[in-house]
């Protein structure tokens, strides 16, 4: 089940440019929408939405989202947030408004545990997804999904079809498609260079000859 946050918000009537003056104040740009929800626009403490991103997922938590003027909280994820390329410091946020009684699609990161045996023995540990797309409730929604690799020898593979998804989840990834696998480890070819063949016994290819052509 997905844990349940809150965060505060305040209304925000001005867009564009505003950006750096809330950014001055401490605040982050926000919006809010959802099928069933009007897009409004909001600001939220920047210290109190990084402290809550430590324990949160980007698609999968459930954030009781406690708006100025309203009089109860909306429930909501966070749909995307938006950072600075080069300092990492959020720059806006996309949290979407949810009926809690009807199933949305989203994705889900993998956690992989355990150490697979085939690397033991040289093999080299693939991890071909790093998330899964999923259909579920709101309350139903895994902070992660787990994977154990540890029973993984060289050649093997797990695929969508061998993960047990949690109570009230669906996968919707190709059950064929592979999710962690380990290889055997690459062969380095070896140059044989044979020895006793005497300089000049092969002319080398393009290269001109220093004697002197007879006519």
């Amino acid at each position: 089940m997905s844990n349940v946050t809150e965060l505060k918000a305040g209304l925000r009537e001005i867009t564009g440019k505003s950006s750096k003056k809330l950014a001055g104040d401490g605040l982050v740009p926000a919006t809010v929408y959802g099928p069933k929800f009007e897009t409004i626009s909001i600001s939220v403490d920047r210290r109190d939405f990084d402290r809550m991103m430590h324990d949160a997922a980007v698609g999968s938590t459930l954030v009781d989202l406690t708006i100025e003027g309203r009089d109860k909280p909306v429930d909501v994820i966070i749909k995307e947030v938006k950072r600075d390329p080069l300092k990492g410091t959020v720059q806006h946020i996309d949290f979407w408004a949810v009926d809690m009684s009807e199933t949305i699609q989203t994705v889900i990161s993998i956690t992989y545990v355990g150490s697979a045996a085939g690397e033991r023995e040289g093999g080299v540990m693939m991890h071909a997804l790093r998330e899964l797309k999923v259909e579920a409730r709101p309350k139903d929604l895994p902070e992660h999904i787990e994977v154990d690799v540890s029973a993984l020898e060289i050649g093997d593979s797990i695929t969508v079809a061998d993960i047990t998804a949690p109570t009230g989840v669906a996968l919707l990834d190709d059950p064929d498609a592979t999710v962690a696998s380990v290889s055997a480890p690459a062969v380095e070819e070896e140059v044989v260079v044979e020895e006793g063949i005497e300089m000049g016994e092969v002319p080398e290819v393009g290269k001109e000859s220093d004697e002197e052509t007879e006519e």
